[in-house]
């Protein structure tokens, strides 16, 4: 199986945000080269940095307080690898049966 998800519609990309968005928006990192810090991981010789230079993502676990860019980075890799991201709220319940 090539891709669990080939029929599947991919995400709308998230578009540049507005003059009037919030400050978090408008500062998000549009592509992992704007991301900031963890050079070591995402640059060419990292880990993500082959990963991403493959195509391909093993996975991962982006661990962190709230608001230090997880999801924005989990979108990132998704995007660049040409993979669907869907996010879920973490404290969602998820059920066991």
């Amino acid at each position: 199986m090539a891709d669990l998800f080939a029929d599947e519609k991919t995400a709308p990309q998230p578009e540049a945000a507005t003059p009037n968005a919030p400050l978090a928006d408008r500062l998000r990192p549009r592509s992992l080269a704007e991301v900031v810090g963890q050079e070591h991981l995402t640059g060419a010789e990292g880990a993500i940095g082959r990963m991403v230079a493959a195509g391909k993502l093993s996975s991962m676990i982006l661990w962190g307080p709230p608001g230090t860019g997880k999801t924005t980075i989990a979108r990132l890799l998704a995007d660049a690898v040409g993979m669907r991201f869907v996010p879920f709220p973490p404290s969602s319940p998820v059920s066991r049966t």
